[in-house]
């Protein structure tokens, strides 16, 4: 019941996150005469982050799915509030890395350094940013960004609603579906677990009792969670950013259920197949997703401010 309660008060925000008024305000080349240097300085920003930890760039890139996700792309997964109840807190939050969000502070200490830019770009243009940096700079495709958001000043436990990894297709198509995105911006947007990793605790009750998933990759599995708590999601071509992961869903070596499930429904088989022998259409396919993502929930200045500090609302 509690996780029908969830279901409803994720659906009840839909139609607010899907307003397309906001939306409109997005361009590329916003910040043109406002901080022109932007793109370039979250792009060093980002890159030193990467060189520091691999992590940084699949945890960053994560992050903007979660903050787009739950209350639009607002930077609300930023916020740390005093009493606690923060999007951040919440359990389906929080395997969030903790590099993720360093790197998007970096970065926004990075714009602020310059005294033409400070205070004057959104925590969330700045995530939008650095999740495309984190994509390029791992070899993956370069795409243009719209920028134009505000950010939130709200940030709640119980707003956080996200997929499982025990989704089936249609619950994955659901959520998807209510953020304005198809079945195939899905299996796209889906593609980012080319990078990163998951912890043992979200696909070990899969190992030895999922017939979907390949033999010899579950003895793997068994012995990668007995020596540490984790697994890469692509373990092919780790930090890599590339179509590997499709191909590992047609040999049964895909880590969570909800990817795997993209091929073994074969109402989604087709996609998977199509990207893992295409990866410029998958890389195609993903950067349109990333815009279409990135409208979702987007905040004006008459809802929205931009943040001093991407942890707290001005």
């Amino acid at each position: 019941m509690a996780h029908l309660r969830l279901w409803s008060s994720f659906l009840a925000v839909v139609v607010m996150l899907l307003s397309p008024l906001a939306a409109a305000q997005l361009r590329t080349g916003y910040y043109a005469s406002i901080c022109p240097k932007l793109e370039a300085i979250v792009r060093s920003s980002v890159k030193q982050s990467m060189a520091q930890s691999p992590i940084a760039g699949p945890a960053a890139l994560r992050l903007f799915f979660h903050d787009c996700a739950v209350r639009g792309c607002d930077a609300s997964i930023m916020i740390v509030n005093s009493n606690s109840d923060d999007e951040w807190r919440n359990p389906d939050d929080q395997s969030l890395k903790p590099e993720g969000f360093q790197t998007i502070l970096a970065a926004k200490a990075a714009v602020d350094n310059d005294p033409q830019c400070r205070y004057k770009v959104s925590c969330a243009d700045i995530l939008a940013l650095a999740a495309r940096e984190a994509v390029s700079q791992s070899g993956g495709p370069y795409y243009q960004v719209e920028l134009g958001r505000y950010d939130g000043r709200i940030s709640t436990k119980s707003s956080v609603v996200l997929p499982h990894v025990d989704f089936n297709l249609d619950q994955l198509n659901a959520f998807f579906s209510g953020l304005g995105l198809s079945q195939t911006d899905m299996i796209a947007l889906s593609g980012g677990h080319t990078l990163g990793a998951a912890d043992c605790t979200f696909f070990q009750s899969r190992i030895g009792t999922d017939p979907s998933m390949d033999s010899g990759f579950a003895t793997q599995l068994r012995s990668t969670c007995a020596r540490q708590s984790f697994a890469l999601l692509d373990a092919a071509t780790p930090g890599g950013f590339d179509n590997s992961y499709f191909k590992n869903l047609q040999g049964g070596r895909g880590l969570l259920g909800s990817d795997q499930v993209l091929y073994t429904d074969q109402r989604s088989r087709g996609t998977v197949n199509y990207y893992a022998s295409n990866q410029d259409a998958f890389f195609n396919n993903f950067t349109n997703a990333m815009t279409k993502l990135g409208r979702v929930g987007v905040k004006t200045a008459a809802n929205g401010e931009i943040r001093r500090d991407c942890r707290t609302p001005n």
